[in-house]
């Protein structure tokens, strides 16, 4: 899927099998949802050769997702940029880590951490995850705490300018980073993509978002949290 994966599970009685499913299920959503494999059925769909009554259920559902944030965004976040092919990895990447997670508690653990290329389902913490500063490769901007829920970062130091602003089709650029928590890595991914396409502009409307805790870094370098983020105390051994 193009990032590295981990997972830690610290529960007794788990089986390897457990998160060997994982692994299976992130493979398969690799092969059938990857806009790099001309035979994925997200390239398929892209093409037009599979129409909408025609898709999985799993693909109908990520689609339905990315209207709705299209739509919350005024098209700012759009799967299917200007000049673009259809492309709904911002909301397949946190969606299927999710199900994965969910995989997870149904085979009975409880305590675990599954990292996704910085974006984290945690449960069973209280767990420590820290966000990287956008500017500065060996240092953290902040820590959040979780207990049970997602963190994710959208933000332009691994990957340049790869969000666009679906409203202009350029490159959205008025952010350094964002990190949403809330309660599935689905809607935290999702939330903070959209953010950082919406530019400035996304740090109020991720806030306003129910469930969702905002820790922003705009281009000028500020930092701009909501209250509630929960920032991990700096008394605790990380």
């Amino acid at each position: 899927m193009g990032f590295p994966v981990s997972l830690r599970v610290d529960d007794e009685g788990v089986s390897e099998e457990a998160a060997d499913a994982v692994f299976a299920w992130l493979r398969e959503v690799d092969s059938r949802f990857s806009p790099f494999r001309a035979d994925s059925e997200v390239s398929r769909h892209g093409r037009g050769e599979l129409r909408r009554d025609q898709l999985s259920a799993d693909l109908a559902e990520v689609l339905d997702l990315c209207e709705h944030y299209r739509v919350a965004t005024g098209g700012a976040f759009d799967a299917w940029p200007p000049g673009r092919g259809f492309d709904p990895c911002a909301v397949v990447k946190g969606w299927s880590v999710q199900r994965a997670a969910d995989l997870l508690r149904a085979a009975g653990a409880g305590r675990f951490v599954l990292n996704a290329g910085g974006d984290v389902v945690a449960s069973g913490g209280p767990w420590r995850v820290g966000v990287r500063h956008p500017e500065q490769a060996d240092k953290l901007c902040t820590v959040a705490e979780l207990t049970d829920g997602a963190v994710a970062t959208s933000a332009r130091y691994e990957r340049g300018d790869h969000i666009v602003d679906g409203r202009t089709g350029r490159p959205a650029t008025g952010l350094l980073s964002m990190t949403v928590v809330a309660a599935s890595l689905t809607e935290a991914d999702s939330v903070a993509t959209a953010a950082f396409a919406l530019g400035a502009e996304g740090v109020a409307w991720a806030a306003a978002r129910p469930g969702c805790e905002v820790f922003a870094v705009d281009a000028a370098g500020g930092v701009l949290r909501t209250e509630g983020f929960p920032v991990a105390s700096r008394s605790r051994a990380a």
